[in-house]
């Protein structure tokens, strides 16, 4: 095995590639050995470190120097200073606030002072292909442990006494589902990870798959001793290409190692698993709709009970839980129940993963113990809302979510707060919106999302969702009267009452939330014909004022509809029945004498 003197990880995460960081890393290596410093430098791409916001990163070690918005033709400049000249290119390093200083500790930034990564804590710091760098960090130690040292019924009790509530949305605890599951007498039975990460800015689950694999085939494998399962299927969905090729790579070296399939570590004990590709489906995000899916069937959910644990793929009892929910199992094994139990709140114990983004200045990954404020995270780790605009709410929940305003926001996060607050936790979705957001149009557009997943299975779903949406068009388009708010709200709550599975009985929860704390944007849309926020197109109109008008033409030669008319020299005016409202007007003035009204 080589030493090296320096190692250089390069993010991998999507985040980063979109920025050319995998050409950044390939040209790294590339300006290395054309210096003869390839066998003193290792160059690792890695998986998201969350600093979405600062990307494409580099962090050098072990001086760990973090440079951040790295670009391919930096490089050269790059190598030659830092290398070459022992000199660190301050241009790129980042560093923190006024008075602090440069970083070389990432736990003194202020995005991660605050988080504490459990389920994230070998993503962005191991080459995720690599199984050695794993195993180096404790990799697979939990598996030995377990095989060899513990019952099946020992590691569910260890499990029970955690507190692990499934991270996936409901919230179930992930013991007492692996009891009902080890409880049936039956020859076979089945572990499935749910990795059918399907909300929209969602991508949680995403970076564990491609950060670090092997924690949840350890896992699983785990789970699988507990309920005496042999057989276990990750169905992630086919846009994950990145996740399913280091998934196979880690299967195959899992496998190449004794650690999966036949006689694990020679106690007799075996499992195997096995990759299924979704088509993208949100639906099957929805546990029963998922075991339909592996099973060559359209992805449909079906009544309950009986609950999978029981009954579940091909009829056998199958446990379902998604991936953050495994990736906090070989931390519990290792650490124990009580050290789990004592980070969180009593009722949520542990931390939770979110993808942070919206109006943000961090956007990112982050991790956090439950019951941080959403003020803390938002302000704190997120650094608040850029170019000095005002908070207004937070949707959390992903689609089926909902939206908490400012006056809440000192509010913990936990399962039970957000739910009394008309949202929920979901799988991790957290969008933050400002002044310039109206509440209608964003129930609008998460309630236009569900519809089109719905599988048209039960009525109020398939139909409900639809006419809610219809509504909600109504009321945008200002065409809407003060009863229909009635009507909306009442067809909201049948729905959420009636419908068959999780994506119907949620739907509603946009509109819901938005409604109970931003009724007045509701009531000003549908009495006095007025997106407050202007963004609702059929409601705003462009103004040209009088007094700041020049006449210089350049707004009437700009639009192709004829909509501005008047003479050089003289104020001009916009026929509001012929303006499409595209803005461009606004945007080109140069004399900002037209105003969005």
């Amino acid at each position: 095995m080589e030493v090296y003197h320096s190692q250089v990880l390069v993010c991998g995460g999507k985040g980063c590639i979109s920025p050319e960081s995998i050409d950044l890393y390939r040209n790294l290596k590339s300006e290395i050995r054309k210096h003869k410093l390839n066998h003193e430098i290792e160059v690792l791409k890695t998986e998201c470190l969350g600093l979405c916001e600062l990307g494409p990163v580099v962090i050098v070690y072990p001086e760990g120097v973090l440079y951040n918005k790295v670009k391919t033709d930096d490089i050269q400049e790059l190598v030659e200073s830092h290398f070459i000249r022992n000199k660190v290119l301050e241009r790129l390093e980042y560093k923190v606030s006024e008075g602090e200083g440069k970083v070389r500790n990432l736990n003194k930034l202020d995005f991660f002072k605050k988080q504490l990564r459990i389920a994230l804590r070998n993503c962005g710091i191991i080459d995720p292909e690599n199984i050695d760098e794993y195993i180096a960090l404790d990799g697979y130690k939990a598996l030995e442990q377990v095989l060899t040292t513990m019952s099946p019924l020992e590691v569910i009790e260890n499990i029970k006494k955690s507190g692990l509530r499934g991270r996936g949305g409901g919230g179930f605890p992930t013991g007492m589902k692996w009891q009902f599951a080890a409880k049936q007498d039956r020859d076979e039975k089945y572990i499935i990870c749910n990795a059918d990460e399907g909300d929209p800015g969602a991508f949680m689950d995403r970076s564990v798959l491609e950060g670090d694999p092997h924690s949840v085939l350890e896992a699983m494998t785990i789970s699988g001793y507990a309920i005496g399962s042999n057989k276990g299927f990750i169905y992630v969905r086919a846009e994950y290409p990145l996740a399913v090729e280091r998934l196979e790579i880690a299967i195959n070296q899992s496998r190449e190692y004794g650690l999966l399939g036949e006689n694990i570590l020679d106690t007799g004990f075996n499992f195997n698993i096995e990759l299924r590709l979704g088509a993208g489906a949100f639906v099957c995000g929805e546990e029963t709709a998922l075991i339909q899916s592996i099973e060559g069937r359209r992805g449909m959910p079906m009544p309950k009970p009986p609950f999978p644990a029981v009954s579940g793929l091909w009829g056998k009892p199958t446990i379902i839980n998604n991936v953050e929910t495994f990736a906090n199992i070989v931390p519990i094994i290792l650490n124990g129940a009580d050290w789990f139990r004592g980070i969180g709140t009593e009722k949520s114990p542990g931390t939770k993963v979110f993808a942070l983004g919206g109006k943000i200045t961090n956007t990112g990954l982050i991790e956090i113990p439950m019951g941080t404020t959403l003020r803390e995270t938002i302000f704190e780790i997120g650094g608040g809302i850029p170019n000095a605009k005002d908070f207004k709410a937070v949707q959390t929940g992903g689609p089926s979510g909902g939206c908490i305003p400012e006056k809440e926001i000192d509010n913990p996060i936990e399962y039970d707060s957000l739910v009394a607050l008309g949202s929920m936790m979901g799988s991790g979705g957290m969008i933050v919106l400002d002044e310039d957001n109206c509440m209608v149009d964003v129930a609008r557009f998460f309630l236009d999302f569900t519809k089109d997943e719905s599988c048209g299975k039960c009525t109020p779903c398939r139909i409900g969702t639809k006419r809610l949406l219809e509504m909600l068009e109504n009321i945008t388009k200002g065409k809407a009267e003060m009863e229909d708010l009635y009507k909306l709200e009442h067809l909201a709550l049948g729905i959420k009452k009636v419908a068959l599975c999780g994506l119907g009985q949620t739907a509603p929860n946009p509109v819901l939330s938005t409604l109970n704390h931003f009724k007045d944007e509701y009531i000003a849309h549908v009495k006095d014909k007025k997106c407050p926020a202007k963004v609702c197109r059929p409601l705003v109109q462009y103004v040209i004022l009088e007094d700041k008008c020049k006449g210089c033409g350049l707004c009437t030669r700009n639009c192709n509809i004829g909509a501005i008319s008047g003479k050089l020299q003289e104020p001009h005016i916009v026929d509001q029945d012929i303006c499409l409202k595209c803005g461009l007007c606004m945007h080109i003035c140069r004399f900002k004498a037209i105003v969005k009204i």
